[in-house]
């Protein structure tokens, strides 16, 4: 088992994933129920791939269920396949997850997935839900500038405020926020370290989540859309939860790559009693 932290080049800045290998063994309750005990944003299992085009296949759990595809947990757990002695067979790492493959590349000391594409990317209308939106952000509804689906699994709403002052001012109604994913993003001033900061918040959780590649990559397709932000740009993500998330956006014609640095932080063996033996206890 791999204890890996994403999204940082400082140590124990990003989001950490645990990552168990050789999850052949495990059923879909079993891999439920230690995701639910790492209490983490979510654990992957690593499995020998069904796609003959996936170097791996991953299953991606969250303490409440299972995702079709994460960010953080993509590059997580590639890093940690690599780490391990996995061999891509080609120049790229091909991930088989429920969202389809997902490919992965090196790129100097960073990994970068392309984003698989938008189920759901149009704006919200709907002004009772951006009614909503706005209380369970304390915010009046002219403050939000701009809302949109941004749905490549998780399903995200994105909601662009004034800047990043606004975005690290707010302070959520979690009640409020019941059954709603909401990413915030604000334009840090020109010549900022970043281009943006970013914070997601899920409110069936009642959790901000430290730096999430799934958010990001739908906001990097939006706001090089409608020219919000350059093709290649910085997110600052976390900072509100004392974290120094950093996720390398790039815009390659209709492709969006998503990156950040990974680190190993634990490496062990993971003990688990086999099923008869836990019904004796």
């Amino acid at each position: 088992m791999s204890w890996v932290d994403v999204f940082s080049a400082r140590p124990l800045g990003g989001n950490p994933l645990a990552v168990v290998h050789a999850a052949e063994g495990l059923d879909d309750e079993r891999m439920a129920r230690l995701a639910r005990w790492t209490n983490l944003s979510e654990t992957t299992f690593v499995l020998p791939p069904r796609d003959p085009g996936a170097d791996y296949r991953v299953r991606i759990f969250t303490p409440g269920g299972e995702l079709p595809f994460a960010g953080h947990p993509t590059l997580g757990t590639a890093s940690a396949w690599l780490a391990r002695g996995g061999r891509p067979a080609g120049e790229e790492v091909v991930q088989e997850c429920a969202a389809g493959l997902v490919r992965i590349r090196r790129t100097g000391q960073r990994l970068a997935f392309a984003a698989p594409l938008l189920v759901r990317y149009e704006p919200v209308g709907d002004e009772q839900l951006l009614g909503r939106i706005a209380r369970s952000l304390r915010l009046g509804r002219e403050q939000l500038l701009e809302a949109s689906w941004l749905d490549n699994g998780p399903g995200w709403i994105g909601v662009r405020l004034a800047d990043a002052a606004a975005v690290l001012a707010v302070r959520p109604d979690w009640t409020a926020m019941a059954g709603l994913k909401l990413g915030l993003v604000g334009a840090h001033p020109e010549g900022a370290e970043c281009a943006v900061e970013v914070r997601a918040l899920v409110g069936d959780w009642v959790v901000e989540d430290p730096v999430t590649g799934s958010l990001n990559a739908g906001l990097g397709r939006w706001l090089t859309d409608r020219g919000w932000a350059p093709d290649d740009y910085v997110a600052a993500q976390g900072t509100v939860l004392g974290r120094s998330g950093r996720v390398h956006v790039r815009r390659e014609g209709a492709e969006v790559w998503v990156g950040g640095h990974v680190r190993s932080v634990v490496e062990g063996v993971l003990e688990l009693p086999d099923e008869d033996e836990e019904e004796r206890s």
